[in-house]
């Protein structure tokens, strides 16, 4: 490789509760076992010794299943997705936290909000965090216009943030990309985003590797569930691999973090 490249390969563990923004029942017993059932589907990827990744965990989700985050806790790292995926105040950043190095036994230093959700720097930063994760710095039609924000690292109010990859063109490489643009697009928008910024930060969720054709969901997020997703997934790391190293966000803040 001519530099240094890293690839920050990052899941959201929660509680699936992605229906009830469409008005589709769901319980909290159903939303855990998807939750796990995705989480299960992935395993055998991210365990292979061979990419460390960083999961954004909802202390919802841990409270249900500490030993699965203890053990992913050995070779991954256990960051907060905050306390409840459909619920937050200021007082679950401190909570969540808490509550997650209980259950992981490590230090958990890092946030991502749900849905990308806009948080006060400085409340971050009063329960302890590192670094936050929480922005994706796009155009999303009835989510957000982050457009004004930078697309790399950068420090805001004694916080490093650390945006979601989007390409030099600003187009977002999370996982609706990732599941709606062909393979070979993706790829290319992100070995191109790797070699302009020396590393690429991308995000899914464990529960778009079941079967959620049941619940409701606009086509666009129900594209490539399942086993074809999980293929795409294997292939993508397959890929990445000859580009650059696998590392937990934490390790990469530690490397790369702004003055």
């Amino acid at each position: 490789m001519a530099k240094e490249r890293f690839i920050l390969l990052s899941f959201d563990v929660e509680e699936f509760d992605m229906p009830l923004e469409y008005n589709h029942h769901i319980d909290l017993a159903e939303q855990l076992k998807v939750g796990d059932a995705g989480m299960q589907k992935i395993l055998p990827v991210i365990n292979t010794g061979k990419t460390p990744c960083t999961l954004f965990t909802t202390a919802t989700y841990a409270i249900h299943f500490p030993e699965q985050i203890k053990a992913l806790a050995i070779n991954h790292e256990i960051a907060s997705h905050t306390y409840y995926h459909s619920d937050f105040s200021n007082e679950h950043l401190l909570q969540s936290k808490l509550k997650l190095e209980e259950i992981s036994g490590k230090p958990v230093t890092g946030l991502r909000m749900p849905r990308m959700r806009k948080v006060d720097m400085s409340e971050v930063k009063k329960a302890g965090y590192e670094y936050d994760s929480s922005i994706n710095p796009t155009y999303l039609p009835g989510r957000y216009n982050n457009l004004h924000l930078p697309r790399t690292l950068y420090k805001e109010e004694g916080i490093v943030r650390l945006p979601a990859s989007v390409s030099p063109q600003r187009i977002s490489l999370f996982w609706l990309s990732f599941k709606n643009f062909p393979y070979a697009v993706f790829k290319m928008l992100t070995q191109q985003t790797l070699k302009k910024d020396g590393y690429v930060c991308l995000y899914f969720h464990p529960w778009e590797f079941t079967d959620i054709e049941q619940y409701g969901l606009p086509a666009y997020t129900r594209k490539d569930c399942k086993e074809i997703l999980l293929n795409k997934l294997n292939r993508l790391i397959t890929d990445l691999s000859k580009e650059g190293e696998f590392i937990t966000i934490n390790s990469f803040i530690k490397q790369k973090a702004p003055l």
